[in-house]
């Protein structure tokens, strides 16, 4: 009979709190307790644990036993805390004896028959381990891959509570076959831009929007091929670098997306989202926020088909994450920061019928086409770098036997102009154009007298907002950056601006 105090932690959105797991056992009417601010399935704990522990040679008398998960004022939610709680109790009760003298940090579900089960989050408990001091993370089995990416600190898999007791009286680690960590097939994908039939000012949009990491929406008739494109963003995309790829893998633990056996995520990852989506699961929330669409797309493409068929409030929400890069979700305990630095695709048709301004072919009224576009505002329009039309495709083109430009050839002209940027941005916080502030625009985007006139004409003749402005020279720097130009031309300027002329023929029409 005594007490016993081990560690553990928890996840609080991306971030990962420290708690302390106390157990004591002493005389009395046999009683059980847990305290702490708990969630259910955490409160349901104390009956797995107890007859999982009647399963190993550990035992526990009747008596009066308390858990206190502290501290008080952090939710602890899920069922991860099974095991720091048996290990807790059994050594309170001194069923067995802790002879490891470096400082350990537990963390696992448990069956009723003693097994470990996975649980989510263990790559960012295992880092936060590894900066707060601990020598060693005992995790279940299946999550010791995941947990050996990180490295300075000793992670031990144990498949069962029993490996658990030998590892802590004897230091003996439990002995499997251990699959090393691996990273997820590149080729796996067999999209190809080869498999889009013409279209080739589609598919120069699509490119520049790779290279410069530039919001891109698709506007056409169906099955012009806007939604094969934006489904094949992703192959063109080079892969993450090592920082961005341990983000998006701990969004990713976090979340229980990761593959057990590759848990490495080194390609920029594709969210593509139903039109029927809440706020809440685009952007994340909920009463205990975690991270939503936005945030499984940091790093990679966020996918909105239908464009028109959102609803109107959750694409302005969308607004502010495209400027910051990142989601605040403000709640009374605190504000929840999650990374959002993602290229969003989107792809809408011009009028309900698709035909829009082909007046000779659309059967829609003014008024509908007005409230069909009316669904997406300006504000959210300006966040869109990049504006395609997408034409309707001829038989010829369908038909045409041409082989088309791989997905592979328009990746190696990417890569080129993205290790420009690279170059460039050096010592800065940014890897693509797309991220210039005003500063870097004035510093990398300088324009001679030919083109600041061609700009000027545009700025007036489209209306263009500050916002645009600044887009379309973010635009211009990229399309000179795919040619290996120093200077921004008359030529990268022109084919910047007509991304921008979307906004006068289609929306700008209804506004008069």
């Amino acid at each position: 009979m005594g007490f016993a105090m081990v560690k553990s932690a928890v996840m609080d959105g991306l971030t990962v709190r420290e708690v302390c797991v106390e157990a004591d056992t002493g005389s009395g009417l046999p009683v059980f307790h847990m305290v702490g601010y708990l969630s259910s399935e955490v409160k349901e704990a104390g009956e797995r644990v107890r007859t999982a522990i009647r399963h190993t040679r550990a035992r526990l008398q009747p008596q009066r036993m308390v858990v206190n998960l502290s501290p008080a004022d952090i939710r602890k939610t899920g069922a991860s805390f099974d095991l720091p709680i048996a290990v807790a109790l059994a050594l309170s009760a001194g069923s067995i004896m802790d002879r490891c003298e470096k400082r350990v940090l537990f963390i696992g579900e448990l069956s009723l028959d003693a097994r470990i089960r996975k649980v989510r989050g263990i790559l960012p408990i295992v880092s936060y381990a590894r900066e707060n001091g601990y020598e060693i993370c005992v995790v279940p089995w299946e999550n010791e891959t995941e947990g050996k990416l990180v490295s300075g600190i000793e992670v031990v898999g144990a498949a069962t509570l029993s490996e658990v007791w030998n590892f802590l009286e004897t230091g003996e680690r439990p002995v499997r076959r251990q699959q090393a960590a691996k990273v997820r097939d590149k080729d796996k994908s067999e999209l190809d831009f080869a498999d889009i039939k013409g279209q080739s000012g589609l598919k120069r949009a699509s490119e520049v929007a790779a290279a410069g990491g530039h919001n891109i929406l698709y506007l056409g008739p169906p099955g012009s091929g806007k939604t094969m494109a934006a489904q094949r963003l992703q192959t063109i995309l080079p892969d993450l670098d090592a920082r961005t790829g341990m983000e998006v893998t701990t969004i990713y633990s976090a979340a229980g997306l990761l593959d057990e056996a590759q848990p490495l995520l080194i390609r920029p990852p594709y969210r593509e989202v139903h039109h029927t989506v809440t706020k809440a699961a685009l952007l994340g929330g909920g009463r205990y926020p975690t991270p939503g669409e936005l945030s499984l797309a940091h790093g990679g493409i966020l996918f909105l088909d239908e464009l028109s068929e959102y609803q109107r409030t959750v694409l302005d929400a969308l607004r502010e994450p495209l400027e910051t890069k990142q989601v605040r979700i403000t709640r009374k305990k605190g504000t929840y920061i999650f990374p959002a630095d993602v290229l969003v695709a989107a792809a809408m048709n011009p009028c309900p019928c698709g035909n829009y301004p082909d007046l000779e072919r659309c059967r829609c009224t003014p008024g509908e086409i007005h409230r069909y576009l009316g669904k997406v505002s300006q504000p959210f329009l300006d966040r869109m770098d990049i504006c395609i039309e997408t034409p309707k495709i001829s038989y010829g083109e369908l038909t045409c036997e041409k082989q088309e430009e791989s997905s592979g050839t328009i990746r190696e002209r990417v890569l080129r102009a993205r290790k420009i940027q690279k170059k460039r941005y050096r010592e800065r916080e940014m890897l693509t154009n797309s991220r210039m502030g005003r500063k870097e625009i004035e510093e990398f985007c300088c324009l001679e007298e030919k083109e600041k006139q061609m700009i000027e004409r545009a700025f007036e003749r489209l209306n263009l907002t500050a916002r645009t402005y600044y887009k379309t020279l973010k635009v211009a720097r990229t399309i000179a950056d795919l040619e290996g130009s120093g200077q921004i031309r008359t030529n990268h300027l022109a084919e910047a601006i007509s991304y921008r002329m979307v906004d006068q023929t289609i929306w700008g029409n209804q506004k008069r």
